[in-house]
């Protein structure tokens, strides 16, 4: 067993080799810092020396991400030059196989968080250096954009620097692959394994810095074109001879993030004029100073937007996350006359029927119609039958954009956490300025015919039924536990949730015909409700997602089954705490 002298001086000579090789003076000064607070003692440097220096970050199907600062296992100039140059290896090797003689294209873009641009731009040196023909976008501009970008510059790959809607110490490294480094359905989209492993096999590769090779020059620095035409696009998606309302009152909020300047424009080229932006929130701010948490499902996050709806007296709040591949919705809902955000799968299904009414189909004749809907696993079934009505077909994917965005032929896909892809050809990702145009179409098709988008939504369940859902989450110190959990049940599986026994298990870990293998448990009880456990992806948390349906026939009904099936939730809430031992 290493004594603590010696595991400490291990650690520290590990922080002083890893100071003396640090291209960033700032990460480096701390990590100077540290090594002699942790030298004489104190206890907090050592931890945080020890969090830092505990193993490698680790590159997957989410990319890189963590907090900045220095050390192999947080976010920072020496992590990211290994990931750019494996990155650039994967690349050049992939491209070569399947298109031999032809130079590897990649795009770079950024967002506003600390770091983020010279993150990019040493990403564009490292690729630039390793022979890839690299364009670097030309601002801090909104993931969608950098998506698009791969498709519309007919790239290999991109590189997106963000932490998303992550705490503003946070950044994050995300990865597309295009053209020839992956299959037909996947250019555009996030990778998912097997390139996660090969990628990460060639970051693992890569030896000492100094063999990190960074080009002076070379690569290409877009101009604002490669923004108006994706904002043109975007503007393009509305339809005006089918949907001509425009008379709509909205509230906007970036929140902190890059996404304002685009979002507007796009809407107003798509001929909504009457917008407000949250003056707070406004312009990009990497601290995102009015908000605890930089996520508009967090309690509290539209608190100033749904403030300056009252005073302007709105008809709809759209909000961003920071770099602006989701959206959230909030209107004042007449049966409480009280604002309130919608959840993610109440805006699925209302931008499913949108697309469904947009592509005039909805007959109901049983016959097939060409194209396809989808959304994760873990978000409502009302689009299914939304779908099934209109003569679509559809699929359920594993949670995460990465897999449904690769749904062949796909027309329209969404999953519960704000992620919607109205438009697949221009964007193959989750993309909350495309999905905001329409959203605002229908919410103004809803207000021109004297209704609200609550109204639009009743329509749909008295035609499908009334879908409820709701989530529990539960986070851990030690990831340990979910283990330990999800053992739990599949060793004592439950035979009943809120009152219906539970007829069919589903150990998502041996995988389906449909799916590959993940791990959670779907339960499926008599009387349709479902129950979907599983530990998240990304944080230490077990992720436990609910759904009761009950039919009602007539709109008089509709109160009666929005009480019934809120209590039919919580007693499922109830039923899943003490599954799990709570």
């Amino acid at each position: 067993m290493t004594s603590p002298d010696a595991e400490l001086t291990r650690l520290l000579s590990e922080a002083r080799t890893w100071a003396a090789q640090d291209p960033d003076p700032a990460t480096a000064a701390t990590l100077t810092e540290l090594v002699r607070l942790a030298g004489d003692g104190t206890a907090s440097a050592r931890q945080e020396l020890t969090d830092s220096f505990n193993g490698t970050l680790q590159f997957g199907t989410a990319g890189l991400r963590a907090p900045l600062g220095p050390g192999p296992n947080r976010m920072n100039r020496v992590v990211v030059r290994r990931a750019a140059a494996g990155f650039t290896a994967f690349l050049t090797g992939a491209v070569a196989q399947a298109a031999p003689g032809i130079r590897p294209r990649a795009v770079v873009g950024y967002d506003a968080r600390h770091n983020s641009a010279i993150f990019a731009e040493e990403t564009a040196a490292v690729l630039t250096a390793g022979g890839v023909e690299t364009f670097l976008m030309p601002a801090a501009l909104p993931t969608p954009l950098l998506a698009y970008a791969v498709r519309a510059l007919e790239c290999d790959g991109g590189v997106m620097v963000t932490a998303s809607h992550n705490p503003p110490q946070d950044n994050g490294y995300k990865v597309y692959l295009g053209r020839h480094a992956v299959e037909e359905n996947g250019r555009g989209a996030q990778i998912v394994a097997p390139y996660d492993g090969l990628i990460a096999a060639k970051i693992g590769a890569v030896g000492e810095l100094s063999g990190v090779a960074l080009a002076l020059e070379g690569w290409t620095v877009l101009d604002p074109s490669i923004a108006a035409g994706y904002e043109a696009a975007v503007a393009a998606l509305a339809d005006p001879e089918h949907f001509p309302a425009r008379d709509l009152k909205i509230v906007l909020t970036p929140m902190h993030g890059v996404g304002g300047g685009t979002a507007v424009a796009v809407l107003h080229a798509a001929g909504f004029a009457d917008i407000t932006l949250v003056s707070e929130q406004a312009e990009p701010d990497p601290d995102f100073p009015t908000v605890n948490f930089p996520n508009p499902e967090e309690p509290g996050a539209l608190d100033l937007a749904l403030e300056t709806a009252a005073r302007v007296n709105a008809d709809i709040v759209i909000a961003n996350d920071p770099d602006a591949d989701r959206a959230a919705v909030a209107a004042k809902d007449p049966d409480t006359g009280a604002w309130r955000m919608l959840r993610g799968d109440e805006v699925g299904a209302l931008l499913g029927a949108h697309v469904v009414a947009r592509l005039g189909s909805g007959s109901g004749s049983g016959e097939t119609t060409a194209g396809v809907f989808a959304n994760s696993i873990v978000s409502s079934r009302l689009l299914a039958r939304i779908a099934a009505a209109a003569g679509y077909a559809h699929e359920e994917t594993l949670t995460g954009f990465k897999w449904i965005a690769r749904v062949p032929g796909l027309l329209y896909g969404y999953e519960e956490a704000l992620g919607y892809c109205v438009a697949p050809a221009l964007v193959r990702d989750k993309d909350g300025i495309s999905a905001a145009v329409l959203i605002a179409e229908f919410a103004a098709a809803a207000k021109a015919a004297g209704k609200t988008i609550f109204d639009t939504l009743d329509e749909l369940y008295l035609v499908h039924g009334l879908h409820a859902s709701d989530q529990l989450s539960i986070r851990v110190a030690d990831l340990g536990l979910l283990d330990a959990m999800m053992n739990r049940l599949r060793v004592s599986p439950p035979e009943s949730f809120g009152g219906s026994a539970v007829e069919t298990i589903t150990d998502l870990a041996v995988g389906t015909a449909q799916l590959p293998p993940t791990d959670g448990l779907l339960y499926l009880t008599r009387d349709l409700s479902r129950i979907i456990i599983r530990p998240s992806g990304t944080e230490p948390k077990l992720k436990c997602y609910l759904e009761v349906i009950r039919s009602v026939d007539s709109a008089a009904e509709l109160p009666a089954a929005r009480h019934e099936a809120r209590a039919a939730l919580d007693g499922v809430l109830a039923d899943v705490r003490e599954a799990l031992g709570l």
